[in-house]
């Protein structure tokens, strides 16, 4: 299997090989970044597959792929707040969460959603040989081509609208950045633009951390005394992203003209 259908393959197999290795470190415990790189390696197999759900050989693995990533998203929020407790020194409210970690990480190794989608990983190469054969893979190029398109007028829309909602900026920017990482060679974003995706994404991430946080401290206590601190980054964040957000409009615009 020769050009964009090898790639692809290969690159599912790599994937399905980093998610074993990081399935496999989360068992040993052997580090705090096993749950980090498994949502790496996810989110990248997500990117890949998301111009191709429309193919047979992609739809069951891309969903099995998205379930995964709705039940590791708020485990990775917990193992962020933890982290920041511990080095800000707030040791107690730190210990209190250690339990729901260890409980969460038992709960995903156990989990459906991590074994279905190693079983459609495992059973993937085939169908994708088979579709292949069938010449469903036919126009791959231009499938591929139309979604990123797509993509980057979404963001481009939303980047537009005055009433612009920041948790579906900072999604549609995460979209496009990972889609233009899966497939360099059909994205025609400049270097320049990619790199404003890239601080638009860190600085909606760091809003979207603290926003977040802020939520938890209604319902948990412990959290109360770091309020104000996050609430004035919060702030800083929202500013830094808004700048962020402008630069990137003028990017595309610059493209454009």
């Amino acid at each position: 299997m020769q050009g964009l259908m090898g790639e692809i393959q290969q690159h599912v197999v790599r994937t399905q090989v980093r998610l074993f290795a990081c399935r496999e470190r989360l068992q040993a415990d052997t580090d705090s970044e096993a749950l980090h790189d498994l949502r790496i390696a996810l989110r990248q197999l997500r990117s890949l597959l998301r111009p191709l759900t429309a193919l047979t050989a992609c739809a069951d693995l891309q969903q099995r792929a998205a379930e995964l990533g709705r039940l590791t998203g708020p485990l990775r929020d917990l193992e962020v707040l933890h982290g920041y407790l511990h080095e800000q020194g707030l040791s107690m409210a730190a210990q209190a969460r250690q339990p729901l970690l260890r409980q969460g990480y038992s709960a995903l190794l156990s989990s459906a959603a991590l074994t279905q989608l190693m079983s459609a990983l495992d059973e993937w190469p085939q169908q994708w040989r088979e579709a292949a054969g069938s010449a469903e893979l036919r126009g791959l190029h231009r499938l591929i081509g139309k979604r990123l398109r797509k993509d980057r007028q979404r963001l481009l829309q939303a980047l537009h609208d005055p009433a612009h909602d920041r948790h579906r900026l900072r999604l549609l920017v995460k979209r496009l950045r990972y889609a233009a990482e899966a497939y360099p060679q059909l994205s025609d974003l400049s270097r320049r633009t990619r790199m404003h995706l890239k601080q638009a994404q860190s600085a909606l991430g760091d809003w979207h951390d603290h926003w977040q946080w802020l939520l938890r401290a209604e319902s948990e206590a412990d959290l109360q005394p770091c309020v104000p601190a996050w609430r004035a980054a919060m702030q800083q964040a929202e500013q830094e992203a808004d700048l962020a957000l402008v630069q990137l409009a003028k990017a595309f615009a610059r493209v454009k003209g």
